[in-house]
């Protein structure tokens, strides 16, 4: 693997990548196959949201390891299952070894769920609330380059505060912006990155929800 300008790889296989992908197997598979595609589906996005709210104070690769895991003990992540969830299910979940077993983050993911009922009640589905909160041109860097990347955005805190606004919780403004770049609101592959001009494409293909 060889290093090339601000933040970009070259590796065995000749592929040039993100940086931040190293030589995992399963990480760099996530690069290839998922991050930054768009997704409009909503149990595809209320996953992602708990699982980056699981991610805080920990690595991606942490819960990427541990995913299959989180899907088996939420039920696929299914918000209508998930919202149905007792005190029981939180002593199973806090039991489970494959899982991160943090009680606020568990009973976070729960409340979302029964508030995602609430928020589809205002916009129909999850995903035209989300991607509502797309980035403007303006908000993007010129160059995408790994040191104009940003942590938040003024999208992502306007996210954060309206989530918050009705009581979700582990949405911070920079959980929310590793939600726009993983889910396709953005595309932080950067200049010279395989995977940028096929998410581009992707991103100019979709219909919006």
């Amino acid at each position: 693997m060889a290093r090339l300008a601000d933040g970009l790889m070259r590796y065995e296989d000749g592929v040039v990548r993100c940086w931040w992908c190293g030589t995992d197997s399963l990480y760099v598979d996530y690069h290839d196959r998922e991050w930054g595609t768009p997704v409009t589906d909503d149990v595809r996005l209320f996953e992602k949201l708990s699982l980056e709210g699981f991610q805080a104070g920990l690595s991606w690769i942490t819960i990427l390891r541990k995913r299959e895991n989180f899907r088996a003990a939420f039920e696929g992540f299914d918000p209508a299952r998930v919202a149905r969830f007792g005190a029981r299910d939180v002593t199973r979940l806090l039991a489970d070894p494959g899982i991160v077993r943090h009680r606020g983050k568990i009973t976070a993911v729960i409340d979302n769920a029964r508030r995602l009922e609430e928020l589809r009640g205002e916009y129909g589905t999850l995903a035209a609330f989300i991607w509502g909160f797309q980035p403007s041109t303006a908000e993007r860097p010129k160059r995408v380059v790994r040191s104009a990347i940003p942590g938040v955005t003024p999208s992502s805190i306007a996210m954060s505060k309206a989530l918050k606004a009705r009581g979700w919780r582990f949405v911070g403004p920079t959980t929310m912006y590793a939600l726009f770049q993983a889910m396709g609101l953005v595309n932080d592959h950067l200049e010279g990155c395989a995977r940028r001009p096929e998410v581009e494409a992707a991103r100019a293909a979709m219909r919006a929800p």
